[in-house]
């Protein structure tokens, strides 16, 4: 991985760390989901707000909680880098890591049921999710949008996160999809 994953990997982590203690808890990756449900007015009993809820705890126990070095249930930014630089070494293990959640943010976020996100929509996932300003979500939004149709498509939204995660071109607009990264 290089330092380009780093930055990237540090700009997830601050919106993950939605109590701004500079660790992440299992607490964290729920209150991700919360937010972002409750930005939504979406009912917490609903399936899809179920299939988030049991999507992000699976994406602690099998991502995020063994990057926990030290065993005290907490993950810092040191121990969340290494632990993306081991975990998210293969881009083909996308769809088992986080292409779950990714879908059920998808699901969320496209309250049309078009099956595509509009700037809107995908402003809203990373403003309440990532805690993204406003104007970093529509730049990002319109370098993804690269047909110029006004939305992305399920593939397109995977395409960004695969970006993100696995990527290290720092020009990509999918690296700046959490904030903009400094290079």
């Amino acid at each position: 991985m290089t330092g380009v994953c780093d930055l990237k990997y540090r700009q997830w982590f601050k919106g993950a760390d939605v109590d701004g203690d500079g660790v992440i808890t299992r607490q964290d990756v729920r209150l991700m989901g919360e937010r972002y449900i409750a930005a939504r007015g979406v009912m917490p009993e609903s399936a899809t707000a179920r299939q988030l809820t049991e999507g992000l705890d699976a994406f602690w126990a099998n991502v995020i909680a063994p990057m926990d070095q030290d065993g005290d249930g907490k993950v810092d930014l040191r121990e969340m880098t290494a632990g993306f630089r081991r975990a998210l070494a293969d881009p083909a293990l996308y769809p088992q890591q986080v292409g779950p959640v990714a879908d059920c943010y998808f699901d969320l976020v496209d309250l049309d049921g078009d099956n595509r996100v509009d700037r809107a929509e995908f402003g809203e996932i990373f403003r309440h999710a990532g805690n993204v300003s406003s104007q970093d979500c529509a730049a990002v939004f319109d370098a993804l949008d690269l047909d110029g149709s006004g939305g992305l498509d399920r593939a397109e939204f995977h395409r960004a996160l695969v970006e993100f995660f696995y990527g290290d071109d720092p020009h990509a607009p999918a690296s700046h999809l959490f904030g903009r990264i400094a290079v």
